[in-house]
């Protein structure tokens, strides 16, 4: 007597973006990599349709400020776990960069030294010993992402292996940051002491204050952005995201099913903490200054607020947060200065009162009641 094998079909995974999705992919890619160049670099300064180079400029920065939006949203929004400590990881990524962009200087600098202006200042002779590979562009891609993960690791696993959690571990991570952003105040670390580095002047050997070398930035910086997120998406749609989800929601049920939640929470932890790092390395030669100040711990809490705006656990949102609190920023610093913290405030306790699921969740409530009265 022969026995038929049954089969239980296993459902199909997702794609990573539908039609609409990649439409609008391809949309920000071109917008990226040609509309912005050409209004930029070809559209003359008095057009309509002239991009002014404080634009790129702003729209650079407020990318880089999404991808580390993006890295909040991996580990708050997909995990649950709250970290108020990206701020250092994004400085970590900086200031690795910003030691190459020191060392390019060469004996362009006031001192007319080898060494970093700095030094020569404080009558140091020889560089300390974290700056070996300062001088090499392949040491500091790596390093820009080494820097930032293991420390991450390192402290991640100590952390989640002592089950840290809740509030406990962002007062751990908040005063991570605040530790590490004293230590960088110091003189004798050799980071520059409380002014850190600037007074950039090239990179590769290129001349970074030329439209071209700016351009070029702001198209890196946007294809990294856009890299993250389907980066991002890939992982939450993965076996990989939806333990990660179960762990937010029940991690004792996650625990009961055999799944252990440590190299989980690990793993994104760490890539988060990355993403950060390369956030910064791609924001330090577009501002031209990198300093302790970008540890402070109003800094991470800022990373969180712009997840929270967006709308955790949905990725657009996050990126959609970071534009419009940054864009708000930009705009209050100026008009209105003094009002900026209040606004601030105000804008996270209003949306964690009346917009708990943030932009993103208002808006597809709207679609949704649209919908259903159709």
């Amino acid at each position: 007597m022969t026995h038929k094998a049954s089969s239980l079909a296993l459902p199909e995974p997702p794609a990573l973006l539908g039609t609409k999705g990649w439409i609008f992919f391809l949309a920000a890619f071109i917008t990226v990599c040609a509309v912005v160049p050409v209004l930029n670099l070809w559209v003359p300064k008095d057009s309509l349709f002239h991009m002014s180079d404080y634009a790129v400029a702003l729209v650079g920065k407020i990318m880089c400020y999404a991808i580390c939006a993006l890295a909040m949203d991996l580990i708050w929004g997909y995990t649950g776990i709250l970290s108020l400590g990206h701020g250092l990881f994004f400085a970590l990524g900086g200031y690795v960069m910003g030691m190459y962009l020191m060392r390019q200087i060469g004996t362009d600098g006031n001192y007319k030294s080898k060494l970093p202006d700095f030094m020569v200042f404080l009558d140091w002779k020889t560089l300390p010993w974290h700056w070996t590979f300062s001088d090499s562009l392949l040491a500091t891609l790596l390093l820009i992402v080494l820097v930032p993960g293991v420390l991450a690791w390192v402290f991640g696993y100590f952390a989640f292996r002592s089950r840290i959690k809740g509030v406990y571990f962002s007062i751990i991570t908040q005063a991570l940051t605040f530790a590490a952003m004293l230590l960088f105040f110091r003189n004798e670390t050799g980071f520059g002491g409380n002014n850190g580095f600037t007074d950039f002047k090239r990179i590769l050997d290129l001349p970074i204050a030329t439209p071209a070398m700016r351009m070029t930035l702001f198209v890196l910086t946007g294809w990294a952005l856009l890299m993250s997120f389907l980066l991002a998406r890939w992982l939450v749609q993965s076996k990989f995201g939806r333990v990660l989800q179960a762990i937010r929601d029940a991690e004792s049920r996650v625990m009961f099913s055999g799944y252990s939640p440590l190299p989980y929470k690990l793993t994104i932890w760490v890539i988060s903490a990355v993403m950060c790092g390369i956030a910064g390395a791609l924001y330090v030669p577009q501002v031209g200054i990198i300093n302790p100040s970008e540890m402070s711990p109003a800094n991470s809490i800022e990373m969180a607020v712009w997840a929270a705006v967006g709308g955790r656990a949905s990725l657009i949102g996050p990126i959609l947060g970071a534009f419009v609190v940054n864009g708000m920023k930009s705009w209050l610093t100026v008009t209105a200065p003094e009002f900026w913290l209040y606004f601030l405030g105000a804008l996270f306790i209003g949306v964690t009162l009346y917009m708990p699921h943030g932009i993103m969740g208002a808006f597809k409530k709207k679609t949704d009641d649209v919908e259903d009265r159709a």
